[in-house]
């Protein structure tokens, strides 16, 4: 009677009719699109696959170099961003201020971003002598020809983290929340988000775990993800700036 019960439990745990009831049905469907969405991105939508499949197809600007960067970053926009917003709008049915697109608690945000953007500043300055860090970034390497082509990089670099931080601190942080908690969805999107950025350099992906967490923690305190977003895109932006120009 007892192997016959644990056979029963087996078979209901992992009937697809108990993934997708009303309680699991988020978290099913962030767990699912997750590996399908961010291996999209990885094999089809960053500047590799670009230069190999699609440069003879299209180029902006005469520049396979640059649009290889700009193709990076708008799917990156579209695939973290824009596909979360429509599973949130048509799936759920709910809106996107409930995963953090909101000002939230905007004055602690300020603060948080007048405290921390200093030193993660501060942190990639640091990188630039890493030969890593060099062969890496910026992903277009004429970035810092012209005060203005840095400038439009830096304009093009804000819809990737737009992205970035909609997908991992706010359509999986928080869709996971009510099922596993406000640790334990930290702790996944932490994960994820380290798993994403293997291929570059190491000290970028130990920092990850760091950057993930402390985002994490303020995107809860404030409700809201702006706050990081703007932190992890001066982050990105000023170690293009000092390789491109403090070297």
């Amino acid at each position: 009677m007892a192997g016959i019960d644990l056979f029963r439990r087996l078979i209901d745990s992992l009937s697809l009719s108990g993934l997708f009831r009303e309680v699991n049905k988020k978290p099913t469907v962030i767990l699912l699109a997750t590996p399908v969405i961010l291996t999209t991105w990885k094999y089809y939508g960053t500047k590799a696959f670009y230069l190999s499949d699609l440069a003879s197809a299209f180029v902006l600007f005469n520049n396979p170099e640059q649009t290889a960067e700009l193709y990076t970053f708008f799917s990156a926009f579209i695939l973290f961003g824009i596909v979360p917003w429509a599973i949130v709008r048509f799936v759920f049915k709910e809106r996107m201020s409930a995963y953090g697109l909101q000002l939230g608690d905007w004055r602690f945000g300020l603060k948080a971003v007048l405290i921390l953007a200093p030193i993660f500043i501060l942190a990639s300055y640091t990188s630039i002598s890493d030969p890593a860090f060099l062969a890496e970034y910026p992903l277009y390497k004429g970035a810092g020809a012209s005060p203005s082509t840095f400038l439009g990089h830096a304009v093009a670099y804000l819809f990737f983290y737009i992205g970035w931080e909609t997908y991992f601190r706010g359509f999986m942080q928080f869709g996971l929340r009510d099922a596993f908690g406000d640790w334990n969805s930290i702790l996944v999107q932490t994960a994820i988000s380290c798993i994403i950025h293997i291929g570059k350099p190491a000290g970028e992906i130990y920092s990850s775990i760091i950057g993930a967490l402390v985002w994490g923690i303020l995107v809860f305190r404030t409700r809201s993800i702006f706050a990081g977003l703007v932190i992890h895109w001066l982050l990105g932006v000023s170690l293009d700036f000092f390789i491109c120009y403090a070297r």
